[in-house]
């Protein structure tokens, strides 16, 4: 047998179903062109002939799953064609993120992941809890504490340091590390080189959701309906995540910058970056934990819907315990709430790497590539 057969042969040999099923869906989309206006992926379907694992890692994560597609397919179930893209881009993505993880032992967190993040969470906060209570004198713990420095009379500020930029600079790492496997594997360098107008276009349509517009009108997010409410419930998400990152940013530079030590006023630019993110980001999971509640489930790749509500729950509890912290920190739950609150945090930061979270990069890297080629394309 020559050599190219041979390796065609063996890559086809070591596909996963999904690959297969996401081929088949697309050599059908490819001749049919109806979805060509609802995202990114049709016009970056119809710059390809073929399709290669590459190719359908790239499709797969430039897909937003707004679902538009799958209800406006006459292809779709019940018809013998069965092209059900939401469902099978789906798992394409999850065995992308799985595939490309770091360090690569860890890859098969994603396989239970709805459990694992339960199970981390559990553990990392308890362990966070009992370890305040065990090294803390029940004066301390149980005291009403106010003014600059009252946290770190609970938890040291060093200590909080420690484990907070251990465990981010970890997950950072292991995001970065993941993204350039990512980006190899799938040929993006076949897009050509990196420039700035590709960049802009790409944070656009990223800081936008631009993809989740399903060409002006929404997305379908309960039926066959259009609707703005999944892509509002994203923007509330994202946004309020980065606002809680501005405010711990600031409270860094008040600390190192200024000596002004933590719990800042309610009114100052930390607190009011971090209340205002934090109801925001309370706001997105909670609506998007709706949103999967009564979706229709047919275009929804059912396993992975575990991992999905356990970071959802995640992301809902690290901004609700904020907020409950801010509002009793002046009382003697203070430093109980303190040490749960922190316990999630840094819970979030250990997954960072190995649950859904990653969807933003890889997303991001792919509108990326569609903008290059598409800059390509046009000349």
């Amino acid at each position: 047998m020559p050599d190219d057969l041979r390796r065609i042969v063996e890559q086809a040999a070591a596909e996963s179903e999904a690959l297969r099923e996401a081929r088949r869906n697309f050599e059908i989309c490819n001749a049919c062109r109806y979805c060509e206006g609802y995202c990114a992926v049709f016009p970056a379907m119809g710059l390809r002939r073929e399709f290669d694992k590459g190719d359908l890692t790239h499709l797969a994560n430039l897909c937003h799953g707004c679902k538009g597609c799958y209800y406006a397919c006459q292809y779709a179930p019940p018809h013998p064609f069965a092209v059900n893209l939401p469902k099978v881009l789906a798992e394409v993505r999850a065995e992308s993120y799985a595939e490309h993880a770091w360090p690569q032992p860890l890859a098969r967190l994603f396989e239970r992941n709805g459990t694992v993040v339960a199970l981390v969470t559990a553990l990392v906060t308890a362990a966070l809890m009992l370890g305040v209570k065990l090294f803390s004198s029940p004066e301390v713990l149980y005291g009403v504490h106010t003014g600059e420095g009252a946290f770190y009379r609970v938890i040291s500020h060093g200590m909080m340091v420690l484990l907070g930029g251990a465990t981010f600079g970890f997950g950072i790492l292991a995001m970065v590390v993941g993204g350039l496997r990512y980006w190899r594997a799938t040929g993006a360098a076949r897009a050509g080189r990196i420039t700035p107008l590709p960049v802009a276009k790409a944070a656009h349509d990223a800081f936008t959701l631009k993809n989740l517009d399903g060409g002006g009108h929404g997305c379908n997010d309960r039926d066959g309906d259009f609707t703005q409410v999944k892509r509002r419930l994203h923007h509330a998400l994202f946004y309020g995540f980065l606002l809680c990152f501005a405010a711990t940013s600031t409270g860094t530079l008040y600390h190192y910058g200024f000596g002004w030590q933590a719990p800042y006023g309610y009114l100052s630019l930390p607190s009011l970056l971090g209340t205002s993110g934090g109801v925001l980001m309370c706001i997105g999971a909670g609506g998007l934990m709706w949103l999967k509640i009564v979706q229709d489930p047919e275009p929804v790749a059912r396993r992975l819907m575990g991992g999905e509500y356990a970071l959802l729950i995640l992301l809902f509890l690290v901004a609700s315990s904020g907020l409950v912290l801010t509002a009793f920190r002046g009382t003697s739950a203070m430093g109980m709430l303190l040490a749960f609150h922190i316990g999630l945090v840094l819970a979030l930061f250990v997954l960072l790497p190995y649950s859904k979270f990653v969807h933003g990069l890889y997303r991001s890297l792919a509108l990326l590539r569609n903008a290059m080629e598409t800059r390509r394309a046009r000349g």
